[in-house]
């Protein structure tokens, strides 16, 4: 579990975090949404550390961020897997050496352990044997984005951290992204936390949803609460489109 207690972050001044505080709970997809300029991306880049914070908290199973030594956050970070927007994988390698690569860099099993964990994780995400020796170029959007998701999750990461996961992905695809991004943190009881705008992907599979607005928790719950709240700024965040609203109507009729 994550907590962030009563964080504050600005930057020249301006003030970006406004004592914001949440629970992120471990085998739960926890989404941070809302408009450009929300504060959502600084604060996923304060959780993984990249932002010192002005003042608060954000605790690791209790253990404070802005405590650690240098050698208790590479710890953490072996702790840590990251799925970025647009997949990041290396050009030059394999699909299979882009997996291997970070239990290379930082485990201490031997090349057969490595090798086997690798293969595993592929094959959880579907990815069939006949690609492995394929580079990235020549594989579709959707399956960088499942090699993506077994590199970040191959070294059995306690936290996932996943920024705008469906970006550049078609409807169907994203569907299927969702849905594994959701399979894996129930199965693997992973405190999975999504930065998104997109709104079919908060209605799948937000478990805990937080919604930021001018800096600040606007509100928070889950994709099932979200069709009964009265917040108005939520509202007009979540139903801006035609389709959600008769979405809405018809859940509530």
């Amino acid at each position: 579990m994550i907590e962030v207690k009563d964080i504050v972050k600005s930057f020249d001044g301006e003030v970006v975090l406004n004592h914001v505080s949440t629970r992120m709970k471990d085998g739960e997809v926890n989404m941070i949404i809302g408009q450009s300029g929300s504060g959502k991306t600084v604060l996923m880049k304060c959780l993984i550390g990249l932002h010192p914070l002005d003042s608060g908290q954000i605790l690791y199973d209790g253990r404070d961020l802005a405590e650690m030594r240098n050698k208790d956050i590479r710890l953490l970070h072996r702790e840590v897997g990251m799925l970025f927007q647009g997949s990041a994988l290396f050009d030059s390698m394999t699909v299979m050496e882009n997996v291997l690569f970070p239990m290379e860099m930082f485990s201490h099993k031997t090349k057969e352990e490595i090798r086997a964990r690798a293969e595993f994780c592929l094959r959880r995400v579907e990815m069939p044997e006949k690609v492995w020796n394929l580079l990235p170029s020549e594989i579709s959007g959707g399956q960088q984005k499942r090699v993506a998701i077994a590199r970040a999750i191959v070294l059995e990461p306690k936290y996932l951290f996943c920024d705008e996961p469906n970006s550049g992905l078609d409807p169907k695809t994203s569907l299927v992204i969702d849905a594994l991004i959701h399979d894996i943190t129930r199965e693997f009881n992973i405190c999975t936390i999504v930065n998104s705008h997109d709104m079919n992907s908060i209605m799948e599979i937000g478990d805990n949803v937080l919604f930021l607005k001018d800096g600040k928790k606007e509100w928070q719950g889950s994709r099932h609460e979200i069709m009964d709240s009265d917040n108005e700024a939520l509202n007009d965040f979540v139903f801006a489109s035609e389709l959600f609203k008769k979405v809405r109507t018809a859940a509530n009729s």
